[in-house]
């Protein structure tokens, strides 16, 4: 069983103007940690490789190794200039050209969504561009070899679905606990492990498919948001609470 999961290296600190990845100011998505968890637990369960998979600038590199770290076999970096300015559909066809160049797989995994974009799209586009099967918000999953089952949540609704292999899921951020690297893995992550890089022409892609050229939305500004929310705690009783709160909201001509 081949397992690969798209990471993502997210940029922590609000940027003011243009994006600039460093390694000093990325990290590993934390909403990609539990889909790379449920990858493992399936190879430590149903054997096979778990391949990570990322696109991005060198810095990038970093995040691939963490991940080799935490127990992937192997690392693959989709780099090239001509990916600068990709929007979540030129980032799907880059995606989805670079797991074809890895085939023949079994699953893919992807985190919900990203901390720094929050978009959620570039799972569902990717597998629609590999025009395979895809639930999002998988739970639990189960059934190998050959088709697996997957449950899912969604507004409190708990959901059951069959897919044939192969499948792509994207993981709930609720339903794996990320385990921490060992010492030998980081090690050996770092000291010993390749990490792979492909570019837009290894895997059949045309400068015009990605980048800002295969982009159909831009990024026209982006600036920190001060939050002028404060809380207030509201003490006594329940029943003094609920009163209380209910008087605010009035007064604020938040409810009549």
């Amino acid at each position: 069983m081949h397992i690969i999961v798209c990471i993502k290296s997210v940029v922590t600190d609000a940027p003011r103007g243009k994006i600039v990845r460093r390694a000093d100011k990325c990290a590993l998505n934390p909403f990609d940690r539990p889909a790379l968890e449920v990858a493992l637990q399936l190879k430590e369960k149903h054997g096979g490789s778990v391949t990570v998979l990322t696109m991005g600038p060198p810095s990038a590199n970093a995040t691939l190794r963490e991940a080799l770290a935490i127990g992937a076999h192997r690392a693959v970096l989709l780099c090239d200039p001509a990916l600068a300015g990709s929007d979540t559909l030129a980032t799907s066809t880059a995606l989805s050209a670079a797991v074809n160049y890895l085939a023949p797989f079994d699953l893919i995994l992807f985190g919900s969504r990203t901390l720094d974009s929050d978009t959620g799209q570039v799972g569902p586009q990717t597998a629609v561009r590999l025009d395979i099967p895809m639930v999002t918000g998988a739970v639990k999953i189960d059934g190998f070899p050959g088709h697996l089952t997957v449950e899912r949540k969604v507004d409190g609704f708990l959901e059951t679905y069959e897919l044939d292999l192969p499948a792509a899921l994207t993981i709930h951020p609720a339903s794996a606990a990320p385990r921490d690297p060992a010492l030998g893995g980081i090690a050996a992550a770092f000291d010993e492990m390749p990490v792979e890089t492909l570019s837009i022409g290894q895997v059949g892609l045309d400068p015009n498919q990605v980048g800002d050229a295969g982009s159909p939305t831009r990024v026209l500004s982006m600036k920190p948001v001060k939050k002028k929310r404060t809380c207030q705690w509201i003490q006594g009783t329940p029943a003094t609470q609920a009163d209380d709160l209910v008087r605010q909201l009035v007064d604020a001509g938040l409810i009549g």
